[in-house]
């Protein structure tokens, strides 16, 4: 009896086994929802430090730009981890990757919470990543594997809340666990959550797609990015501490742009690249992956930078932190909620330009804080610049992976995700070291006393965000020009679809409109009597 349970946890549930009558199976909803629930647990592991890093940076006696490595080396691992999953999810089964992943993750967790030095709390968040790393690109694969084309813009739409809503709400727990238990209390549980995410995988969890174990990786080429995306974070972040001069800089720029170079040439001219560069050949998927890429650069910076504002220049506690940052949570689970439902509807163009167009106006309206700004006002700053996300990244995801053929999905995937992790952590240190720098030229001209480094710091952190303004125009114009054919709808459809429903036009519906045709020749066919009063009347 025990073999045959084991045998039916592994089977494997193909797209007719997993998808009938349009809707779920019920195992294919209870696999669904344990990758789902676990890729929101990677991503509410990615920022939820972002509201203790002010306590965990003084605890240490190390600098800011050193303390977002815990941030920045998260995204970075899991966009090296992302290329692999085409390999993984081919080799070995959803079973075997996704135990996997949460057993690594869950030790990971448990060595930051017992660890006693910056390193291994660091080398803890490391395996963390390394854990979670596949988790989005194997759920997102999923998806498209099972649902037609015409729904998967409502799948991605749902299950894509945890990709965009759990980073938002990390940073508020976060916050409350460290004003409560210290910043160790986040490890404990995480560990708790990795233990039980492990168990539902062995209970419940089916397999999807075949596996093929001829297929091999590309180790090298693993390497190369390594080598390349780290020295280049490594460099940056250095450049704070040391002169570009220095040993400590130059030598890992170099490395890192060198091993990029390499890396893209090797994916280029392999037989089996490791990530498939070529579907960025599709025109549509390269314009996509670019904006979804430039929204998570602007997106990952504000995370770190704000809480620094909240906590460091106002004094408000970590807690407060991590509520400011709450209605950005809402306001991303509304809007991703419905982007994918009107990706369906009207296209990618209209919702990805209205989401690009909020992004802007709230970031522009947060450059704006001050040190007597009501923290009420920068709490609805952030929620709009979520809800602009929320529209924004999802809808612009699904519709560039539709663009490609079956075949490619997995590759798109790899790709796309990968770009995004990397300008995420590339995006933190970068805004950090402007903001750094600016803030410094500004208190050394308002004289460089104890009195002047609040205004300089908020000076610093206001054109920070006044450079990741810049960048949210620069995705509404990709939208607006770029974003065009197959899927991507029109602003002009989306127009008339809303007047019509509101009434401010009359175009009435096809049916109505045909009843109303026949019965008009029904009129007109009747025969008429002459009554007695020499008027007509119909029989």
């Amino acid at each position: 009896m025990r073999k045959k349970e084991l045998a039916k946890q592994g089977r494997t549930l193909s797209k007719d086994g997993a998808f009938i009558n349009g809707k779920l199976t019920h195992e294919a909803f209870i696999s669904l929802s344990i990758l789902t629930a676990i890729t929101f647990l990677g991503n509410f592991t990615q920022l939820q430090l972002a509201s203790a890093l002010p306590t965990i940076v003084h605890e240490f006696g190390i600098s800011l730009t050193t303390g977002q490595w815990l941030t920045s080396v998260f995204q970075l691992v899991m966009g090296v981890m992302v290329p692999l999953t085409g390999f993984l999810t081919k080799r070995f089964s959803t079973r075997e990757i996704v135990i996997t992943s949460m057993t690594i993750f869950t030790l990971g967790s448990l060595l930051s919470w017992q660890s006693q030095t910056f390193a291994l709390v660091l080398l803890g968040r490391i395996l963390e990543a390394v854990g979670t790393g596949t988790m989005w690109p194997v759920l997102q694969i999923t998806v498209f594997s099972i649902y037609p084309l015409s729904k998967r813009g409502m799948a991605m739409g749902t299950v894509g809340l945890a990709m965009s809503v759990a980073p938002a709400i990390g940073p508020t727990l976060g916050g409350w666990q460290t004003d409560a238990n210290g910043w160790r209390s986040i490890f404990l549980t995480l560990s708790i959550c990795g233990a039980v995410a492990l168990i539902l995988s062995i209970c419940g969890l089916r397999n999807f797609g075949e596996r093929d174990t001829s297929v091999k990786a590309d180790f090298f080429s693993v390497a190369l990015s390594i080598f390349g995306f780290g020295g280049l974070m490594f460099g940056f972040t250095n450049i704070e501490n040391y002169p570009i001069t220095s040993l400590m800089t130059w030598p890992f720029l170099i490395v890192g742009l060198a091993g990029i170079v390499w890396f893209v040439l090797r994916q280029l001219h392999h037989t089996s690249p490791l990530l498939n560069l070529r579907v960025l050949k599709i025109r549509n998927f390269t314009v996509g992956t670019i904006i979804a890429s430039m929204s998570f650069f602007a997106f990952s910076s504000v995370t770190v930078i704000l809480p620094m504002y909240i906590q460091t220049d106002r004094g408000y506690s970590a807690t407060m932190s991590g509520l400011v940052m709450l209605p950005g949570a809402i306001g991303t689970a509304i809007a991703q909620f419905l982007g994918g439902r009107l990706l369906d509807r009207w296209g990618a163009r209209p919702v990805a330009l209205t989401g690009c167009s909020v992004l802007c106006l709230g970031t522009v309206a947060l450059s704006m804080v001050g040190s007597g700004t009501w923290i009420g006002l920068v709490s609805i700053c952030q929620f709009v610049r979520q809800i602009g996300m929320g529209f924004t990244l999802m809808p612009l995801t699904t519709w560039s992976l539709n663009n490609l053929a079956p075949k490619d999905v997995s590759a798109g995937s790899a790709v796309t995700n990968t770009a995004r992790q990397i300008a995420g952590a590339v995006g933190a240190p970068i805004l950090v070291i402007v903001m750094d720098s600016i803030t410094t030229l500004r208190h050394a001209a308002l004289g460089g006393g104890p009195s002047t480094q609040v205004a300089s710091n908020i000076f610093g952190i206001q054109w920070a965000l006044r450079i990741s303004a810049l960048i949210c125009l620069g995705m509404v114009l990709l939208v607006y020009f770029g974003v065009r054919g197959n899927g991507a709808g029109s602003g002009r459809q989306m127009t008339r679809m809303v007047l019509r429903h509101i009434h401010v036009i009359h175009a009435p519906a096809p049916k109505a409109a045909a009843q109303e045709t026949v019965a008009t020749s029904d009129r007109q066919n009747t025969p008429k009597l002459e009554s007695g009063n020499g008027h007509a009347e119909e029989r």
